[in-house]
């Protein structure tokens, strides 16, 4: 009572409340002062104490419809607002009503304070937030200190609705009323009306009205409650989530106050670096992080990053770069409510991270976008409310921007992360990167770039290119130590890790990891097979269930001891099993490619380098950083090591590697011609970012290349280079030039592209095959075979894979011999004979010319071609004597082309018979398998084994995965983790929620009335 009245306990996790007298409630409410203002006293009656009180006792009986509290009896709680009714309410016999001020305003306050309260409870914010508690505790709330604070939500609504009702009539005469009162009257408007004595009338109608009123409050309240808590009772209560309503309140509210500290130039940063606490509980349940290295905090505090300049950080691998990388995205998509494009060089990096953050999307309220392969929107959808996180690889990162510039929505990407910045001097792939950083970099003055790497050098170019900050640390989790070993201590170094830790062995070759794989197999003792022998087994068979029977016969040998091989060879459906029995210690050793170095997150106690070559090729000191970094990963493991076996021969170059700096990172704009600066300058002019020779210039000096031109550009400059790029381009008929003459000395050359040149760069059609793809499909529409998909293969088939081609000719002509007529057709059509392939695979001379790319990919369309009539590699690997992993590099290339084909087609009218059957080639190429498939396979991380097993299991659509309990995946699929399946739950439901919004936009696209609708024109013009 001494501290603003009498304490009510409750627990929350029951409905039912013991019900106090409310004597001692108005008791308390009359001690409040009256210089305590209404807010104060609600802020004030939400502290939660903990008092140790004995637990309240409820009464189940079925004959008290009120379960003993809201017993009509004589000491119920109706009697009691009875008796209240009696001391305050006014009687019809009473000339006027009670006039006591502090009656009045008890009665005032309790309304107002009852519906702060119910807002109150409907947020939830009382409860306690800290960081760890889950649990329903007892706690005990201070009552509100007025009389309807424990009345039900039913009888406030009466007291509400009596006074509305009063409200009315006295506002019919509040304008005639006298003015002139005491001062406690002044604010009689803020009063209950069935409190205060309205002024006195002299008409007839104001006698009317004032007897009316009367009548109104001479009904028992008694009599309404009674009746309103009876149709309570009977009606059924909303089902709604306490706890729900407590994450959904908490987490606003401290996106809130994250935004504020966001803005504001104070240091403190939040719960978790202006994230709600939430972001942290995230992280430590999915990946056991609880505490950020020094250097890591360091870094996101930097004021270059509060005051959003752009950034490069560099560190040895494994050094936690890409937690920073998602700190800062988490940041611009829950606090700043902007886009963030996360660009990553491959297909399974993107993949992996998509199951990552589905969680923390689905968890924290936003969409995570795979833009990758043939997946991806353009333009992206615009969202209503969430903002979007799109992780794309480079090609299709470039799609992303110039779709954003073409759409003027680029202002919305507040943030671009680059993985693997180094790449931007490899190569053409390195050229788009560029390309697409300097679009950005041009067009958006707000969007933020963010760039990560472990192996930057001439990092000063990268920093005036993307006006950038630089940040370098050497930290490392573990002793980093380099060892040079005899080959034929392999085996001996190998057994001192595994089983018990993993262990990875770089090869030079594909078939060199299969031979070490088999190699140390034989050496191994047969206590190795006992080693978790049972999950051993259960994953060859789950190898023979995704390959329809079939496993390969190395790792049906290497794998019963822990050992199997990693490299391009292995299908998809392969590699993820592999990787998953992996990172579960299930299998402890790879023998692996180089590739893996830079691909997904394979760490290792120990690294053997078996000899310092990728191919035939010397390491370079990137990729051996990049190997060496997957021993002891942080987070994984606490020690790691890296050994390198080396002969004799190779001891200086080996010296030179690990004392040689890092390579420099050059442009690749004018090396890679056809797919750099001249699809960038297409691109320019396409969007309309720059159309005039002035304006190209001045945006190259803003590229790495303009950066860089002393060194790379020799003989010639970067406005020459840039005049000759042009010209190529409209010779090719991709631009049109048109000069102006301002005098005889001065003139300005604009560009203007043409809807060839159009559809090429919304295709990403690299320039070299433009001409070729426009004639090939300009060709097909004289005679297009449709009787079969053949033809419409043949038009997919990537052009930069058939050089790598090399037909077995003996196969390529037991394929044609089985073709239909409508199939021979196709390759008459395309210039390839049975006659021709015939002398091929006899040997004989070939005296007629035949174009060799022509032929090759035709080859490559049979293979295509079949492996969507069967959908099993394996069969299709065996048919053609080829490798399954180029088999479906092969179908995946061909999967993304085709949807650029698509792209191009859309742009060209000509080209409209095209598109819809395009549309249905892409998804066919994309999965491969049966229709049935095709929605699980939607979902991020699931391929055709897994597809299979959840379709077997009864999950047969989006929304059956969408809906499942991972506990219950895990039951009833084989080789499916708790992670596993939390991710591809979470992925399902992300891509629901997507494809529900996209719908409901749709709704509201189609029900906007247009700005130029009539009305409205004509509204707009009669407005003075």
């Amino acid at each position: 009572m001494d501290e603003g009245g009498s304490r009510l306990r409750r627990r929350v996790s029951v409905r039912k409340r013991n019900r106090r007298s409310l004597g001692p409630i108005c008791a308390a409410a009359e001690l409040v002062p009256e210089n305590v203002d209404e807010e104060q006293m609600v802020a004030g009656s939400r502290r939660r104490r903990t008092v140790g009180e004995p637990p309240v006792e409820h009464s189940d009986s079925e004959e008290d419809m009120f379960g003993g509290y809201d017993s009509f009896a004589e000491n119920s709680f109706l009697a009691q607002v009875d008796d209240l009714e009696q001391k305050y309410m006014p009687f019809p016999e009473h000339e006027k009503c009670v006039t006591d001020p502090a009656t009045e305003d008890l009665y005032l306050e309790s309304i107002h304070k009852r519906n702060a309260t119910i807002i109150a409870r409907d947020h939830v914010t009382t409860l306690n937030t800290g960081a760890h508690h889950s649990k329903h505790e007892d706690a005990v709330i201070e009552p509100e200190t007025d009389l309807l604070y424990d009345v039900p939500s039913s009888q406030v609504l009466y007291f509400e609705n009596l006074q509305n009702s009063s409200n009315e009539l006295d506002n019919q005469f509040s304008k005639k009323k006298d003015w002139n009162l005491p001062s406690h009257q002044t604010a009689k408007d803020k009063w209950p009306p069935n409190c205060i004595e309205p002024p006195q009338q002299n008409d007839a109608s104001s006698s009317k009205v004032q007897t009316s009123s009367d009548a109104s409050r001479r009904r028992s309240l008694r009599d309404h409650l009674k009746s309103a808590m009876t149709e309570n009772a009977k009606a059924q209560a909303p089902v709604f989530s306490k706890t729900n309503q407590l994450k959904e309140t908490l987490l606003f509210e401290e996106i809130n106050v994250a935004k504020k500290m966001l803005e504001s130039p104070s240091d403190d940063r939040g719960p978790f670096y202006s994230l709600p606490s939430k972001v942290r509980d995230l992280y430590l349940q999915l990946k056991g992080i609880e505490n950020l290295y020094e250097w890591q905090h360091t870094c996101l505090t930097l004021s270059s990053v509060q005051e959003r300049k752009n950034l490069i950080y560099s560190l040895p691998t494994s050094g936690g770069k890409t937690l920073v990388a998602e700190i800062l995205m988490l940041q611009e998509l829950l606090c700043r409510r902007k886009d963030v494009v996360m660009i990553l060089p491959y297909v399974a990096i993107v993949q992996e991270k998509i199951s990552g953050l589905s969680i923390f999307g689905m968890e924290l309220g936003f969409f995570v976008e795979e833009y990758a392969g043939s997946k991806g929107k353009f333009p992206p959808v615009r969202r209503r409310e969430k903002q979007s996180l799109y992780i794309a690889t480079i090609e299709k990162g470039h799609s992303l921007v110039n779709s954003l510039i073409e759409m003027g929505r680029i202002s919305a990407l507040g943030l671009v992360v680059v993985d693997e910045l180094h790449m931007i001097g490899e190569g053409s792939r390195g050229a788009v990167l560029e390309m697409t950083l300097a679009k950005i970099l041009y067009t958006s003055k707000t969007t933020q770039i963010i760039g990560m790497s472990a192996t930057l050098n001439n990092v000063e170019d990268l920093q005036e290119f993307l006006k950038a900050e630089y940040y370098t640390s050497q930290f490392r989790p573990y002793s980093d130590t380099l060892k040079k070993m005899d080959p034929d201590c392999l085996i001996a170094l190998v057994t001192e890790v595994i089983p018990n830790y993993s262990c990875l062995v770089f090869c030079p070759t594909k078939k060199n990891c299969e031979n070490v794989a088999e190699m140390i197999c034989k050496f191994l003792s047969k206590d190795y097979l006992k080693h978790r022998e049972k999950e051993k087994s259960e994953m060859i068979n789950n190898l023979k269930n995704i390959s329809g029977g079939n496993i390969c016969p190395v790792l049906k040998r290497t794998i019963p001891f822990g050992i199997a091989y990693h490299h391009s060879g292995l299908t998809s459906d392969e590699r993820k099993l592999l990787e998953e029995a992996y990172s579960t210690g299930v299998l402890c050793l790879f023998t692996c490619t180089s590739t893996l170095a830079a691909g997904v997150n394979l760490p290792a106690r120990r690294v053997i380098l078996r000899a310092p070559y990728v191919a035939k090729e010397f390491l370079k000191r990137n990729q051996y950083k990049q190997m060496i970094g997957r021993a002891g990963r942080a987070g994984i493991d606490t020690v790691g090591e890296s050994i390198l076996i080396l002969q004799a021969k190779d001891k200086q170059q080996v010296l030179q590697l690990i004392n040689s700096p890092m390579e420099n990172c050059y442009s690749h704009l004018v090396q890679e011609f056809a797919k750099g600066i001249q699809t960038l300058f297409l691109s320019l002019i396409g969007l309309k970012v720059a159309t005039n020779l002035n304006d190209i210039c001045h945006f190259m000096r803003g590229t790495l290349l303009g950066v860089q031109q002393k060194i790379l550009l020799k003989g010639k400059s970067l406005s020459e280079i840039t005049m000759e790029s042009l010209n190529c381009l409209a010779e090719k008929g991709l631009l049109q030039k048109d000069t102006i003459y301002k005098s005889e000395a001065e003139f300005q050359c604009n560009f203007q592209i043409t809807k060839l040149g159009r559809a090429s760069f919304k295709g990403m059609i690299d320039l070299a095959y433009c001409d070729i793809l426009y004639r090939d499909l300009k060709k097909g529409l004289e005679g297009l075979v449709l009787e079969s998909l053949l033809h419409l293969v043949y038009l997919a088939t990537p052009y930069d894979m058939v050089s790598q081609c090399n037909p077995d000719w003996m196969v390529y002509f037991r394929q044609f011999s089985q073709l239909s007529p409508a199939e021979q057709k196709v390759a008459a059509l395309v210039g390839v004979s049975e006659s021709f392939i015939g002398k091929k695979a006899s040997g004989q001379a070939i005296r007629k010319k035949v174009d060799k790319d022509i032929v090759n990919r035709l080859y490559l369309s049979f293979i295509l071609y079949t492996l969507l009539k069967e959908t099993n590699v394996w069969s299709v690997s065996d048919k053609f004597n080829m490798p399954r992993g180029y088999i479906q590099n092969l179908l995946t290339g061909a999967a993304s082309f085709s949807s650029c084909v698509l792209h191009f087609c859309e742009e060209l009218e000509e080209f409209w018979v095209y598109e819809a059957l395009l549309v249905e080639l892409t998804k066919k190429l994309t999965y491969c398998v049966k229709a049935e498939l095709i929605p699980l396979m939607e979902v991020t991380g699931v391929l055709e084994g897994r597809a299979k097993q959840l379709y077997s299991a009864g999950y047969k659509s989006l929304i059956h995965l969408a809906n499942a309990d991972p506990e219950v995946l895990i039951k009833t699929v084989n080789h499916l983790s708790r992670r596993q399946a939390k991710q591809i739950v979470s992925s399902a439901k992300m891509l629901l929620h997507e494809k529900a919004e996209a719908l409901q936009e749709e709704i509201e696209e189609l029900l906007k009335l247009p700005s130029d609708f009539p009305d409205n024109v004509a509204s707009s013009t009669e407005q003075p």
